[in-house]
């Protein structure tokens, strides 16, 4: 099953179970299930969002996005995770307000509930796990954040049916947020990254130069870039140093370059002798300004 079908899936199963868990919130009485139904729309709402965005990022490169659609996806992950970030933030000052004032509630109809939470977020976590796209990853997270989020309800009634021990349920509320705000804030850094244009992790820019340089007739490479557009597709652009012009060269680098997952190259020609401009660019200036700043750059 493609990302987006997941995605989509995960979309109806948070929507129908919200408005399940509004009329549940009526009958019981409960504040915290009403409550936590307004949440769980707002989850809907933001995958859905995503999914839309999911959908976006298969259309083809047109005249408006020369690189595709596929950072939509990566888009669809940010919103999913500060969605995520601020519910987490919602939850903890929930539970702190109800440490300081514990209230009873209907056990019985909150054990239900949880039964039902549970398995509905479980088939939608099942759905949604094992992604590439980062947007699957943070929808997935999304609905471990529901799946753990009614584990927590269900434990806490049971445990508070038997016991008077009322705050056990906001105490584990306050962990599972916790581990959903590590992981967003995870997720978000990936994002960062691939919006400052920073190398995939999965490539090793000294061996590459290395391996370029070994190619017979290449006498040097410069103005190596390498980014990624969603941590799936990898681009470079590079400028090659040859004694004669020869189109294999080119052949052979772009070769190498998908072997380290490059799959779109864009290779300079350059003769020996040849006057790079880029010798006069401003990044070049820059980068021999603060290039003393640089040797201990590390891994």
């Amino acid at each position: 099953m493609n990302t987006k079908r997941k995605i989509f899936l995960a979309f109806i199963l948070n929507l129908l179970f919200s408005i399940f868990e509004l009329i549940g919130g009526f009958l019981t009485g409960s504040v915290a299930i009403a409550s936590d139904a307004i949440h769980d729309f707002g989850d809907a709402v933001g995958i859905g969002v995503s999914y839309c965005f999911e959908k976006l990022s298969d259309k083809s490169p047109d005249n408006k996005f020369t690189y595709g659609y596929a950072r939509f996806s990566v888009l669809g992950g940010f919103l999913v995770s500060v969605i995520l970030l601020v519910s987490s933030g919602l939850v903890i000052y929930n539970a702190i307000m109800r440490i300081i004032t514990p209230t009873k509630i209907n056990y019985g109809g909150m054990i239900v509930f949880a039964v039902v939470g549970l398995i509905v977020n479980l088939v939608a976590t099942y759905f949604t796990h094992g992604g590439k796209s980062i947007n699957q990853k943070a929808v997935n997270l999304h609905m471990i954040e529901d799946v753990l989020g009614w584990l927590v309800v269900l434990i806490g009634a049971i445990v508070m049916s038997f016991t008077d021990f009322l705050v056990i349920d906001a105490i584990l509320s306050i962990a599972v947020a916790i581990f959903i705000v590590i992981n967003s804030i995870k997720n978000l850094i990936q994002i960062a990254d691939i919006f400052l244009i920073k190398v995939p992790k999965s490539i090793a820019m000294e061996k590459i130069i290395v391996d370029l340089k070994d190619i017979e007739g290449v006498v040097d490479v410069h103005h190596v870039h390498v980014w990624t557009i969603d941590e799936q597709n990898n681009c470079a652009t590079l400028h090659a140093v040859t004694n004669k012009f020869d189109g294999k060269i080119k052949t052979e680098i772009k070769e190498k370059l998908e072997k380290y997952g490059i799959c779109h190259t864009t290779v300079e020609m350059e003769t020996v002798g040849e006057n790079c401009l880029g010798k006069t660019c401003q990044i070049k200036r820059q980068a021999e300004h603060c290039h003393t700043h640089h040797h201990h750059h590390h891994h």
